[in-house]
């Protein structure tokens, strides 16, 4: 993780997404950014505010390049199989080519965060509970187009869902074969119809 050259805002924001992502918020203090990135902690506070805006800014930029994003933008009318099969084989694919196994940021924030730290905790809590919600929604939407039975129980699966997620983001960090973390997520998709058969 090269420290940027010089100082720009938006590279330094993304190099403490990574810093976050893989070590942890809590080791990373304001001096300990602050001398990865190269700057007086006065800048830092100038720049950013405090360590809490700047993980939120590298928690947004994250989540606008997650390999589970497609859950947040896609529109009624597609195929709900077919997005939850594409996309876990976008995040296994994701994970296994991650050469720091670091898994994802939210998740490993949950862990460390909820229930320890009173404002940036309840921000992830919300994100994830958001997540859950997605999840609901769009089983919704497949049993109205029929790709589920009408008596399907959206929460319980939606409940499925985010677990597969979290388990699978957090199974990345020990095993790195895409074809194991593929086979981890497809038979869990298969065994509650949500994997689109090719």
């Amino acid at each position: 993780m090269a420290r940027p050259s010089k100082f720009d805002r938006e590279q330094a924001v993304e190099f403490a997404m990574n810093a976050f992502w893989k070590e942890g918020y809590e080791a990373n203090s304001v001096k300990a950014l602050s001398e990865k990135l190269g700057i007086t902690r006065s800048s830092f506070y100038n720049a950013f505010g405090d360590r809490e805006q700047l993980f939120d800014e590298a928690l947004a930029l994250y989540m606008r390049d997650s390999p589970d994003k497609a859950f947040r933008e896609v529109a009624p009318g597609i195929s709900i199989k077919a997005l939850f099969t594409d996309t876990f084989r976008t995040v296994c694919k994701a994970r296994s080519a991650d050469t720091e196994a670091r898994g994802c940021l939210v998740v490993n924030g949950v862990a460390e965060l909820c229930g320890t730290h009173d404002t940036i905790g309840p921000k992830l809590q919300a994100a994830m509970l958001a997540n859950l919600k997605r999840f609901e929604t769009l089983l919704g939407w497949a049993v109205d187009n029929g790709e589920l039975d009408p008596k399907t129980d959206v929460h319980a699966l939606a409940l499925a869902m985010e677990t597969l997620l979290v388990g699978l983001n957090v199974l990345s960090k020990l095993v790195q074969d895409e074809g194991e973390l593929w086979r981890t997520a497809s038979t869990s998709l298969r065994a509650l119809n949500l994997l689109e058969e090719t």
